[in-house]
C-alpha cells in the first residue's frame, strides 16, 4: 500500500505524518523546538534546530512503516523568513516569526504604499507578513550577494531535503510575503525595489502540486519525491475539502485562521479581510479570503507557562466547567497585537472585569469564549465583504477538540460547527497535495473521500440572546485597546 508522508513544521514544533489512502491509523511522530523572545514583541526560531528535529520525525516515521513513502508532501508555518547561504548552507542569524513584530513602526511609515500594496498582494501592511522582515534583516547585517537566499520555512525544508538542489516555493506560501502579484503570478518589481529585496534571493514559484525534487540528504531515503507545498492554513482548507466556493474552515492553533474558499477569480480587496492563494493546481489559482487572528492557543499556553494556572493546555477545559459563566470577565488576547479584522499591531492584552470573587476557573472561560469572539467578528466581517454567507464552519486544530469551545462557537456565529474525526488537517492537505501528483489519488475529490465527521455542533438558538450579550461586552472590550473597533 503507497503511503505519503506530510512534513507540518509548525509555529512550536515539527510533525512528520504517514497518510495512508485507505483511512488506516496515521502514524506520526513529533518534536518541540525552542522558542526565541530576545525582548518583548521579538520572536525568533533556529532554521537549523528546525531542520534537525524535521530530520528526525522524517526518519522516524520512515523507519516505523517500514516502507518508502510514495511522496512527502510540506505544510509550514507562513510568514516566517529565514535567510541563508546558497553555498555554503549557513543561516543569517535566526529566523524571524510570523509573530514578530519588530517592523510595526516600518509598517506605519509605508502607510502611504498600502493602496499599492493592497492591489498586488491583497495583503496590509503589517510585520505579520514577510517584506518588512526581510528589509530589517537587509538593514541590519544581512548583505546582498548571489549566494543570498530569502525563503519561508518550506523552501529551507526543502533547499535541504534536496541537498541544495531545489530553491523554491508554492504560490500560496509566495503570495503570504507582501512581495507576490497575486494577479500577476510573478514577484512584484515595484514592492521589492520599494523594500529593498533583491529579486534574485528569492525563490521559483510553482504549483503546489507538482513534484520539486527528490531527497538527497545523509540519514534519509534517497529519491522520495518531494510533490506537494502548502502554507499551513491553505493545506488545512485543502485537507478539509473545502473545494467549492464558499466552503469555509477555521483552524485553531497557536493563531486562529478563518479561511473561505473564493474561486478562481481573484476578488477585489476587502476591508479587514486578506486576499490570498489558496493553492494552484495543474496552472490554475484557486483564491481565498482570510481573516487571521493572532492570538488562541497561544492565550492558553500563556496561561500555562505565564501564569501556571494550568498544567498543561488540555487542562483547560475541565478548568472552565467550573463555572457556568465567566462573572462578567473579559479577556482580550492581544498578546502580539490584533489582527483581522481590526489591524492594530500596537495593541496589547487585557482583562476586563476582574472582582474579588474572580477565580482561575473564570478567566479560563474568558480565553475560551476570546477564541469564539474574534472567530464570530472574523466571520462577520468576511461575510459583510463577499456577500456570501457561511452556512457550515469546518473546524481543525487542537482546540477543536474542546466541546465547550466548539459549543460555545456554534452559538456565537448561529450556525453548525463540523468537527472531522481527524483533526490534523494541515498536514493531511499536504499529503493529499503530494499524492495527487504522484498518482496516489486522481482527483481531490477521491483525496478526501476518507474523511469522516466526528460531530456537528447545532447553536442553541435559545441562547442567542445571551450569546450577542456576551459578544458585546467582548466588543466594549475590544474598543477600550483598540481605535480600529467601532
Amino acid at each position: 500500500m503507497p503511503y505519503v508522508i506530510a512534513i507540518d513544521a509548525g509555529t512550536t514544533g515539527v510533525r512528520s505524518r504517514a497518510v495512508f489512502p485507505d483511512g488506516r491509523e496515521a502514524v506520526a511522530s513529533y518534536l518541540e523546538f525552542t522558542q526565541h523572545f530576545p525582548a518583548p514583541g521579538l520572536v525568533e526560531h533556529d532554521a537549523d534546530e528546525i531542520w534537525n528535529v524535521t530530520r528526525r520525525t522524517l526518519a522516524d516515521v520512515i523507519a516505523r512503516v517500514g516502507t518508502m513513502p510514495a511522496a512527502i508532501g510540506i505544510t509550514n508555518q507562513r510568514e516566517t523568513i529565514v535567510a541563508w547561504d546558497r553555498t555554503t548552507g549557513a543561516t543569517f542569524g535566526r529566523a524571524i516569526v510570523w509573530q514578530d513584530r519588530r517592523t510595526a513602526q516600518r509598517c506605519v511609515e509605508l502607510a502611504p504604499h498600502l493602496a499599492t500594496v493592497r492591489a498586488a498582494t491583497g495583503l496590509v501592511l503589517d510585520p505579520y507578513f514577510s517584506g518588512t522582515k526581510i528589509e530589517w534583516m537587509l538593514r541590519n547585517g544581512v548583505t546582498p550577494t548571489p549566494r543570498l537566499a530569502f525563503g519561508t520555512v518550506d523552501t529551507w525544508l526543502l533547499w535541504k531535503l534536496t541537498g541544495g538542489a531545489v530553491f523554491a516555493t508554492d504560490e500560496s506560501n509566495a503570495s503570504r510575503t507582501l512581495l507576490w502579484d497575486i494577479r500577476t503570478h510573478e514577484w512584484s518589481l515595484e514592492i521589492c525595489d520599494l523594500l529593498g529585496v533583491p529579486m534574485e534571493s528569492l525563490p521559483e514559484v510553482r504549483d503546489s502540486s507538482g513534484r520539486f525534487g527528490v531527497t538527497s540528504v545523509n540519514g534519509l531515503p534517497t529519491g522520495v519525491p518531494i510533490s506537494g507545498i502548502a502554507g499551513d492554513q491553505q493545506a488545512a482548507l485543502f485537507g478539509q475539502a473545502c473545494f467549492a466556493e464558499g466552503d469555509a474552515k477555521n483552524t485553531y492553533g497557536t493563531g486562529s485562521f478563518v479561511l473561505m474558499n473564493a474561486g478562481t477569480r481573484c476578488p477585489s480587496p476587502s476591508e479587514g479581510m486578506l486576499t490570498t492563494v489558496a493553492w494552484r493546481i495543474a496552472g490554475e489559482t484557486t483564491y481565498a479570503v482570510e481573516g487571521s487572528i493572532f492570538v488562541t492557543g497561544a492565550a492558553v499556553q500563556w496561561l500555562r507557562d505565564g501564569l501556571g494556572i494550568i498544567r498543561e493546555s488540555r487542562d483547560i477545559e475541565s478548568l472552565a466547567a467550573r463555572v457556568t459563566d465567566t462573572g462578567g470577565v473579559v479577556f482580550v488576547p492581544a498578546l502580539t497585537g490584533l489582527g483581522s479584522p481590526w489591524w492594530d499591531a500596537e495593541a496589547r492584552g487585557a482583562v476586563f472585569g476582574i472582582t474579588r470573587g474572580t477565580t482561575a476557573a473564570h478567566l479560563a472561560l474568558a480565553t475560551l469564549e476570546a477564541m469564539a469572539f474574534q472567530t464570530r467578528d472574523v466571520v462577520e466581517a468576511m461575510t459583510a465583504a463577499t456577500g456570501i454567507p457561511i452556512r457550515t464552519l469546518r473546524v481543525d486544530g487542537g482546540a477543536a477538540g474542546n466541546d465547550r469551545l466548539m459549543q460555545i462557537q456554534a452559538d456565537q456565529l448561529g450556525i453548525v460547527v463540523e468537527r472531522p474525526i481527524d483533526r490534523e488537517t494541515t498536514a493531511v492537505g499536504a499529503a493529499l497535495l503530494a499524492g495527487l501528483a504522484e498518482g496516489v489519488w486522481t482527483t481531490p475529490e477521491d483525496a478526501a473521500a476518507s474523511r469522516r465527521i466526528d460531530r456537528c455542533f447545532e447553536p442553541n438558538l435559545e441562547f442567542k440572546i445571551f450569546a450577542d450579550i456576551a459578544h458585546a461586552q467582548w466588543r466594549e472590550g475590544l474598543r477600550r485597546m483598540t481605535q480600529n473597533c467601532p
